[in-house]
């Protein structure tokens, strides 16, 4: 039987935005939120990515996507998307993979519309319509500069302007996905052909990246988007491990210091009682931190974490821990507050900050949490990781049962 298959360009190159397919949204990849929207459909079976990029490639695999390289002369600025799709196509015939139904996804759309993205499967799969396309509905009265700059209507009469509820409705292309009958996209080689279907989706979803404002704008709306799903800060938290900053994390980012000069900090029972939690179910906990202090050195052999502290590049130190434990990046979830986390956040897969982090760090974080650094914050992303494990893995126990004293 034919199958619906996601299809998403992400060539390497970018006039606008440098590297825009590997930008972040919401602590997201831009390629790797296409493809979880693609896997949220159940009307599609299968995700391909399309790239020449072997970044682009290695994120949108790690994110369950098959991948298709490109021919260079397909990745051009001037190369058509047509162009990449048919050269996709081709290459999956080539695999034995009968295609009926095609998407086409842009991950330069941050905030697709699943729900939308699957009816309009339906519909070209029911051969209701041959192809449709993400629209937003606009009443807005449309202007064009003619010649000399001069203003024309395009699409009202100037001498009549009726009220909002007196006039039909337009529809303006999101840019976000397109779905089409591949037998038919194939003769016509073009996306529009045939019946044509508008999948209509609502405005907040329907910003499409092109310019750095737009990415930046992409990146404050995110959290108001973005609901529970694969990509939602409210989602299943499936990680691997664990890695967390200490000042501001650990602790409420404070120090106190005696009339001798002596220095403490207060941390969480709870936050211990989270740390042992994830040691039972196998999942390991890393402390890493800038600077050096005996008490992160105590802290987490209390805990039985990993520490790496001194560490003036904490990505690498971080890229160094996963690579020796075999846990690959997008497993990981990183919990940081200040803007030396941002490298590491920048590298993980749940990138999370504590609610009161530096704003560029609440922009990064894919999850922010409810509970603040030293006040339980740590505790509030183990019962997430924990809540996100598989069944399976679940039902796994630790060899070893943490003791109450190790916990605190």
């Amino acid at each position: 039987m034919s199958e619906a298959v996601a299809i998403i360009p992400a060539r390497g190159g970018s006039q606008g935005v440098v590297r825009k397919n590997l930008q972040r949204v919401g602590g997201v990849p831009l390629v790797a939120r296409a493809v979880a929207a693609a896997q949220q459909s159940p009307a599609i079976r299968r995700v391909v990515v399309t790239t020449d990029d072997a970044d682009i490639a290695a994120v949108a695999a790690e994110w369950g996507a098959e991948i298709v390289e490109r021919p260079a002369e397909l990745a051009a600025d001037e190369a058509s998307s047509e162009g990449a799709l048919l050269h996709a196509l081709d290459e999956l015939e080539r695999r034995k993979v009968d295609v009926g139904v095609l998407a086409f996804l842009q991950a330069t759309s941050p905030f697709i519309d699943v729900v939308a993205l699957t009816d309009a499967v339906h519909l070209v799969r029911s051969r209701r319509r041959d192809s449709v396309f993400s629209a937003v509905e606009t009443y807005g009265f449309l202007w064009q500069k003619g010649a000399g700059g001069a203003a024309a209507a395009v699409n009202h009469d100037l001498e009549f302007r009726p009220r909002r509820q007196d006039r039909e409705p337009h529809f303006l292309e999101t840019g976000a996905f397109y779905v089409m009958r591949a037998a038919g996209f194939r003769a016509a080689r073009h996306r529009f052909f045939g019946s044509i279907g508008i999948a209509e989706v609502a405005p907040r979803t329907a910003i499409e990246i092109d310019t750095l404002d737009e990415l930046e704008l992409a990146r404050a709306i995110a959290p108001l988007v973005d609901r529970a799903g694969a990509i939602g800060g409210d989602g299943p938290m499936r990680v691997d491990a664990v890695v967390t900053d200490f000042d501001g994390v650990h602790t409420d980012d404070t120090v106190r210091v005696d009339q001798h000069g002596v220095e403490s900090v207060v941390v969480s029972r709870s936050d211990g009682m989270g740390v042992a939690l994830l040691r039972a179910a196998g999942i390991p906990v890393l402390i890493l931190s800038t600077e050096a202090n005996p008490v992160v050195t105590a802290r987490a052999r209390k805990l039985g974490a990993d520490v790496i502290q001194a560490s003036a590049d904490k990505a690498a130190a971080l890229q160094e821990w996963a690579d020796a434990h075999g846990i690959p990046l997008s497993r990981i979830a990183y919990l940081g507050n200040d803007v030396n986390d941002l490298p590491c956040l920048d590298l993980v897969g749940w990138p999370v900050a504590v609610p009161d982090a530096h704003p560029l760090v609440l922009s990064a974080a894919r999850c922010v949490l409810d509970r603040p650094g030293g006040a339980g914050a740590v505790r509030d992303l183990a019962d997430r990781v924990l809540a996100g494990r598989d069944a399976a893995s679940t039902s796994v126990l630790a060899p070893r049962p943490t003791t109450p004293q190790e916990a605190s």
